[in-house]
């Protein structure tokens, strides 16, 4: 099979489950975002030397591909479970760390400042997903699993710092 199709050369590109959609249009927005997202998810891990956190992370890139599935007309593909597990994972990865008594800035090792362009993307995604949920069916467990994985993509970042032995960067107004 060629990776190329040629179906895509007038501008369209095909849903799970069939029918076509224009790729400028906001449901291909929100599956570009989230796609991208994924990206960022594998370059934070490429940098990763935790089996810990490179679990964790595996385990999200999963999870967006059911979510972009989900975007993409397999729908119910993310379920209340999903978010439910997104949190059980921010309380995990938050139970070793220091509270947070201060703003926080994005950055410290190369694997923390990854996960926090991760974080701001995800961030991305979720802006498109509530933009498209205003003219189309969107799966309300999508809108929250976004949400709560941004705070988990925080949460990591923090735990690689860590890690790293580099403490949390305040932020000084």
């Amino acid at each position: 099979m060629k990776l190329y199709t040629k179906t895509g050369d007038d501008g369209s590109t095909g849903l799970h489950g069939g029918g076509r959609i224009e790729k400028d249009s906001p449901r291909m927005d929100a599956i570009g975002a989230v796609d991208e997202l994924n990206s960022h998810v594998g370059m934070a891990m490429s940098v990763c030397e935790h089996d810990e956190l490179t679990s964790l992370m595996q385990s999200i890139q999963n999870r967006l591909f059911d979510l972009g599935a989900d975007l993409a007309g397999d729908t119910g593909r993310i379920t209340s479970d999903h978010v439910a597990e997104s949190e059980s994972q921010i309380d995990n990865t938050c139970e070793p760390l220091e509270p947070m008594k201060y703003f926080i800035l994005p950055g410290g090792s190369e694997l923390a400042s990854r996960l926090h362009v991760a974080r701001t993307v995800c961030r991305r995604a979720e802006r498109a997903c509530i933009a498209l949920s205003r003219t189309d069916d969107v799966n309300g467990h999508v809108l929250v699993y976004l949400n709560r994985l941004s705070d988990l993509l925080f949460a990591v970042a923090r735990r690689a710092n860590q890690l790293a032995g580099i403490a949390d960067i305040p932020w000084k107004p």
